[in-house]
């Protein structure tokens, strides 16, 4: 009876143990160890690494069937009932590093092979392209206001000899250096004295900015040519690829790639007389010429808005001149900026629903007045079509991130479905494309996102895959050298 009474007093002060070690761990730590002993964790492992360690997946439930057209014969079947809780993780492709680093990453990683083949030919682009007039262009917003610059050690932000004050009592210069990090760079001098209506409005007609200029350099090569607009098309076309960058100031500016075809697109050379010279003329003619004129509104006005007065213009080079501007160097700078968002200049890169919500925003106060201005402006009449609060987020700018001519090059949908077969060859045997098969698939949306437990779980896989790729890159690189 002792050795009794002994046995379970040691076996409720081990429990009492163990209790009190699972009581200090945190609530991540529990759902950890939840997570690792389910009996399908080595499979939603197997998922997580197969989505390169998405951050926010996308769960789907449902199937998708094979048959053969002619006899009904099932050639091949998936279905989820048999997957970790009956469901199947995607990817969230959201291009956004602040949203999701591992997709945001495989987007940008296809952005860079988009310019790139519409710089040096691959992926369904001739490799003739390479001779073709191209240009780099950046295209900038104009002031709005004076903000603090970042400056050299030996240089001032806003040197003033004679000082001074604005209207509103604050100094119209600066004397102070400003690092790359500092919280002011960006910020206005004086907030009352910054034209913040014009910043959202000018931000909501860059778009079309943009339209009007590259109407304006076909215009342009036409006159230069001494042919009609119309005639145009029979002796070249203009091809473009522009990304959209925000600014610490909070305006977005572009870089774009232009380039001059013959009349069939990249397939043919232009004419002789349509050289990146002429080229460059052309974009600094139509950026210095184009407007938009924003409608009347009561306390408002109307606005003229064009690109500011900084324009760079440089011919890309080839890859192998001695150049700082070449076709690799290009697409690797605009492949940088299509995974940056607002929130890299102090914003949000999440839609607001009202003044409450945007008040209560980690942000800046310049950043706060950009959204709490186009939230306000869309309660004219006049201005409704622009829908500012919907995109009081992005502080009026309503263009995608990146945006390019049909003939440019590939797509983004063709680079998938390129990577998607890929992918199915690794995997096993496919089936070889025919007419003869149908395919009925049903899916359904179940759910997304991680528990805090599994976002660990995730972030090392990401981590592991983008050592993996690094190393792989060293290996290459390499044997590419002479005594690799």
């Amino acid at each position: 009876m002792r050795r009794s009474v002994l046995y379970d007093h040691d076996i409720r002060r081990s429990a009492l143990h163990r209790a009190e070690r699972l009581s200090a761990l945190t609530a991540t730590e529990r759902d950890m160890i939840r997570l690792v002993n389910e009996p399908g964790f080595q499979r939603w492992m197997e998922q997580i690494h197969s989505i390169g360690g998405c951050a926010a997946p996308v769960y789907l439930s449902g199937a998708t069937t094979t048959r053969d057209a002619a006899t009904g014969e099932v050639l091949r079947s998936y279905d989820t009932g048999n997957e970790p809780g009956g469901r199947l993780a995607v990817r969230c492709r959201n291009r956004r590093e602040s949203r999701c680093v591992p997709c945001s990453y495989l987007h940008a990683g296809d952005t860079f092979h988009l310019v790139r083949a519409g710089l040096l030919g691959g992926k369904g682009t001739p490799p003739g392209v390479a001779d073709h007039p191209r240009l780099f262009v950046t295209l900038t917003a104009p002031s709005f206001g004076t903000v603090h610059r970042t400056t050299a050690s030996a240089e001032r932000c806003r040197p003033r000899r004679d000082g001074g004050l604005c209207e509103h009592g604050r100094a119209l210069g600066c004397g102070l250096t400003h690092d790359t990090d500092s919280s002011a760079v960006g910020q206005p001098l004086c907030p009352d004295c910054y034209d913040y209506p014009a910043h959202a409005l000018w931000h909501a007609h860059a778009g079309e900015l943009w339209n009007r200029t590259t109407r304006a350099i076909r215009r342009h090569l036409a006159t230069s040519a001494g042919i009609t607009q119309t005639d145009l098309g029979r002796h070249l076309r203009v091809s473009f690829a522009k990304v959209a960058e925000y600014q610490r100031r909070g305006a977005v500016h572009f870089h774009a790639v232009i380039r001059l075809d013959g009349p069939d697109g990249p397939n043919a050379p232009p004419p002789g007389w349509a050289t990146a010279e002429l080229l460059g003329a052309v974009v600094h003619a139509a950026a210095g010429v184009v407007s938009v004129r924003t409608p009347y509104a009561p306390g408002l006005g109307e606005h003229v808005f064009r690109w500011g007065t900084q324009l760079d213009v440089h011919p890309i080079r080839a890859l192998g001149d001695d150049a700082h501007i070449n076709d690799q160097a290009v697409a690797a700078y605009v492949a940088k900026y299509v995974s940056k968002s607002v929130g890299d200049c102090g914003g949000t890169d999440r839609a607001v629903a009202s003044l409450d919500d945007i008040a209560l925003l980690p942000v800046t106060a310049h950043i706060r007045a950009l959204m709490s201005t186009c939230w306000r402006l869309d309660r004219l009449p006049e201005l409704g079509y622009l829908r500012l609060r919907a995109w009081a987020h992005t502080l009026g700018f309503r263009g995608h991130v990146l945006t390019k001519s049909r003939r440019y090059s590939t797509t983004y949908g063709a680079l998938r479905v390129v990577r998607a077969e890929h992918r199915a060859q690794g995997d096993g045997p496919s089936l070889p494309e025919s007419d003869g098969t149908r395919t009925d698939s049903v899916w359904r949306y179940v759910g997304s996102g991680h528990t805090p437990a599994e976002a660990e779980i995730a972030t090392g896989i990401a981590a592991d895959l983008a050592d993996l790729a690094a190393i792989r890159r060293e290996l290459t690189a390499d044997r590419g050298r002479p005594d690799g």
